[in-house]
């Protein structure tokens, strides 16, 4: 997965359509997530369309951050990516202390999109926090 840096360098080139079109590249190069983890569980609640999002244990063993997550909405599992690419393979604690809207407002996803495609966004991230912040106290 590219780096949330990377992605924003690529994405303040483009326009429009363009723009589109990054998102739901990004989509698509999420790692794939199993049918059996799409559950009401890890569905995110506030989405226009369904999310799911789930920790997995990390390459280190639980000192970083890794999840999964998809969407059945191309643009909207593209939005995904962007908040999963803010954390992902992060300490759990940076994670936890970390302004994730604030690293994604060079985007401007309220002014680039739809606000149906964008009402999930702060659910997302509180998702991603709160469980970054079980493990950084455990």
């Amino acid at each position: 997965m590219r780096s949330l840096d990377d992605i924003q360098e690529e994405y303040e080139f483009l326009e429009g359509d363009e723009r589109y079109r990054l998102l739901i590249e990004l989509g698509r190069e999420l790692d794939p997530m199993p049918d059996a983890l799409k559950t009401d569980a890890t569905l995110v609640r506030g989405c226009s369309a369904s999310v799911w999002v789930y920790p997995t244990e990390a390459k280190d063993g639980g000192e970083t951050l890794h999840f999964l997550a998809d969407s059945n909405a191309a643009i909207t599992k593209g939005i995904v990516a962007l908040v999963i690419a803010a954390v992902q393979d992060k300490p759990a604690r940076e994670v936890a202390e970390m302004d994730v809207t604030g690293a994604l407002a060079p985007f401007d996803l309220k002014n680039q999109l739809s606000s149906n495609r964008t009402q999930g966004v702060p659910n997302m991230i509180a998702l991603v926090r709160e469980h970054a912040a079980r493990l950084a106290t455990a």
